[in-house]
């Protein structure tokens, strides 16, 4: 499908054939791709929000610029530094208590400042089980394929990040392209 779906124009029960595949590069080589489905059931605005900034080519090229092996990767800021907003401004937090939407590995989420209202763009998937975040992030859909490049992403060398934490990849880890597709495509 291009990259040119209005997703404000499909209704909340379409939102769950989406599928996105995230290609990722580390160092200049391909490391895979981590493919996603999502829930809208839990978190529309949020899987909304995502979806329109991937079908706008917005994380095209942009990175994961924060790696804690054993907790996440984070990636989607558009100055590479966790400082960044997209174009779109801020959504309101949708977060669940519910243990089937719960902070997994494999499950993706949006980042926030300390503003529950505050995720833009950026978001992060565990690399291993974050239940502790449950209730206070937005879990808004769950890795489907690409494990093998979600453990390539969390292994990569890191050194001081924001506020000294040891997160910033010595090697650029790249998206190179996300794309949507619908599961019930042919």
């Amino acid at each position: 499908m291009e990259n040119t779906l209005d997703i404000h124009d499909l209704d909340d029960s379409a939102l769950v054939d989406a599928r996105v595949d995230i290609e990722v590069s580390i160092d200049g080589q391909e490391a895979g791709t981590l493919s996603l489905e999502f829930w809208p059931q839990v978190a529309p605005g949020t899987v909304r929000n995502f979806l329109q900034y991937v079908s706008g080519g917005f994380y095209d090229g942009l990175t994961f610029h924060r790696v804690v092996t054993g907790f996440m990767v984070q990636g989607g800021c558009p100055q590479g530094t966790g400082t960044g907003s997209g174009p779109a401004g801020t959504i309101p937090g949708e977060f669940s208590q519910d243990s089937a939407y719960s902070h997994q590995r494999g499950t993706i989420s949006m980042a926030r400042s300390n503003d529950p209202d505050s995720a833009s763009c950026q978001f992060f998937i565990c690399h291993d089980a974050a239940t502790f975040l449950d209730g206070q992030y937005a879990a808004f859909g769950k890795l489907i394929g690409g494990e093998n490049t979600l453990d390539k992403l969390a292994s990569v060398s890191v050194g001081p990040g924001g506020g000294g934490e040891m997160s910033a990849p010595e090697v650029r880890c790249e998206i190179s392209r996300a794309t949507i597709r619908f599961d019930n495509e042919e």
